[in-house]
């Protein structure tokens, strides 16, 4: 687990059980985690908790609008949680294989798992083959593999 992670776990636990806690520390820390990169949703929690937590830190703030911001950090509460539990049924799991289609499939860009139309796998290759093609910059092989996906598919279908 991240230790800023474990840290903030702490701060919150902390914040949520004192009697009169700091709201300017509880502020600097809901801002701290809404500027970090470890991950999207903390970050969007964080900064949604973080106008309510600065409007607690000031002086004039009222009672009901600490109670609000202590509230609100079971949100940030929660985004720390689904990152630090466990993730069961995870451990094992093999990378799925693709088949010689599918790998046709994304050669061309074509989406995976879905019928396509032979006029779909045609638009498909022609929009590829302009750059693999020798002519537009690509090389002959690579061209060959492209040609050889289409055929594949449209006989497939």
């Amino acid at each position: 687990m991240d230790p800023h992670i474990r840290r903030w776990k702490l701060a919150i636990d902390r914040f949520r059980e004192a009697s009169d806690p700091d709201y300017g520390e509880m502020a600097r820390m809901v801002a701290e985690i809404a500027a970090t990169d470890i991950d999207e949703t903390l970050r969007q929690a964080a900064a949604q908790v973080l106008p309510i937590a600065r409007q607690s830190a000031q002086r004039s703030a009222d009672r009901r609008t600490k109670a609000m911001a202590l509230r609100r950090l079971g949100i940030i509460s929660d985004a720390l949680h689904m990152l630090s539990a466990p993730q069961f049924g995870r451990r094992g799991l093999a990378p799925k294989v693709l088949t010689q289609e599918d790998q046709y499939r994304q050669m061309l860009g074509l989406p995976l798992g879905r019928r396509l139309a032979p006029s779909e796998v045609h638009q498909a290759f022609k929009h590829a083959a302009k750059t693999a093609h020798p002519d537009g910059g690509g090389n002959g092989p690579a061209f060959l593999e492209l040609a050889a996906a289409r055929d594949a598919l449209i006989k497939h279908h």
